[in-house]
């Protein structure tokens, strides 16, 4: 009796040192590995800078959802423009939060010229999601905002997965920003190339703008378009929902390099961010579009143990300012949006 008595506490004692060091590897470590590279990054409020010209990249506080202001010596674009409110084909499971008055009102109190009016060099749809493009048709409809040309790739149902084209409104909200351009006359960019362009002191290059000749269907993520936003020497790649499902980070990766700020693929869903693309790029700083709440927690655990990056999502921090100095040097802030 004694001796089985022995073997069982033997037995309970490994299975909870096993447990605990199992526990320790998966949330203890990454958590405190996670704030102390957060500790080591000098973040401040942005107020009086925010109303600078300068040199920088606004992440706004959209929830779950990429809305991306790239500002450069007065020069303006807008890459994505959030969740809408629009529900248009009625499914309780698109039942979202809109943020298009926000972005908005953003604009017009962050980059509003003397006249009063916002004017955009460029806009892009990164890909025919509503958390990405369903915002757009209400801001360019407005009156007060000025917009030079758009990018947006052709949205072909009959290449996206089923699931999609039954129970999400991919067409509907690609329809509404599509429509929302032409009624106002804006040129659509729909053939993208990679040729490099400027926006202020920005160098601007486009990735993935071709569409998938290799697997006959696919989701709509596998269209995204990144940007890569460079200024002496210093790169921030914008990964849109980009993932590796079909291969897409592993292609673009090497093409891309090493960057200083990653904004991290997919609101940091699974699917995206795996080890190779990490270890491709080894960002400075990782931002992700999402509420903290909401990130994955094994893409958060990817990057700390990779690139042991400080990584600002833009719930906690009420979104998130890039500014490149003239320096060469990068500096963040937060609480940006009201």
């Amino acid at each position: 009796m004694k001796e089985l008595l022995e073997i069982t506490l033997a037995v309970v004692s490994a299975a909870l040192i096993t447990a605990f060091v199992i526990y320790y590897i998966l949330y203890l470590k990454p958590n405190s590995d996670y704030k102390k590279n957060l500790s080591k990054l000098k973040i401040q409020p942005a107020g009086a800078k925010i109303n600078q010209q300068k040199d920088c990249i606004h992440f706004l506080k959209t929830g779950s959802s990429d809305a991306i202001l790239i500002e450069s010596q007065g020069h303006y674009a807008l890459v994505d423009c959030a969740e809408d409110s629009d529900n248009p084909r009625n499914f309780p499971a698109l039942e979202f939060k809109g943020y298009e008055k926000e972005v908005l009102d953003y604009l017009k109190k962050n980059c509003a010229a003397d006249d009063g009016r916002v004017y955009l060099d460029f806009v892009l749809g990164t890909h025919a999601h509503s958390d990405h493009i369903g915002g757009f048709d209400t801001v360019i409809a407005d009156d007060d905002i000025v917009i030079s040309r758009a990018y947006l790739k052709r949205y072909d149902e009959s290449k996206i997965n089923s699931h999609e084209v039954e129970k999400w409104d991919n067409k509907e909200v690609y329809e509404q920003m599509l429509n929302a351009l032409n009624s106002k006359g804006i040129p659509v960019i729909a053939d993208i190339t990679e040729t490099e362009f400027k926006l202020g002191e920005f160098n601007i290059k486009l990735y993935n703008t071709e569409y998938d000749t290799v697997n006959d269907i696919t989701g709509e993520n596998d269209n995204s378009i990144g940007v890569l936003v460079e200024k002496g020497g210093k790169k921030a790649f914008l990964a849109a929902d980009i993932d590796n499902k079909t291969g897409d980070e592993d292609r673009l990766g090497p093409q891309i390099g090493k960057v200083d700020i990653l904004k991290v693929g997919h609101h940091s869903y699974s699917g995206s961010t795996t080890a190779k693309w990490l270890k491709t790029l080894m960002p400075e700083v990782c931002v992700i579009t999402n509420d903290y709440e909401r990130t994955d927690r094994q893409t958060l655990r990817r990057i700390t143990r990779i690139t042991h990056a400080p990584i600002l999502d833009t719930g906690t921090n009420n979104g998130v300012l890039c500014v490149f100095e003239n320096d060469g040097t990068i500096s963040y802030y937060n609480n940006i949006c009201e």
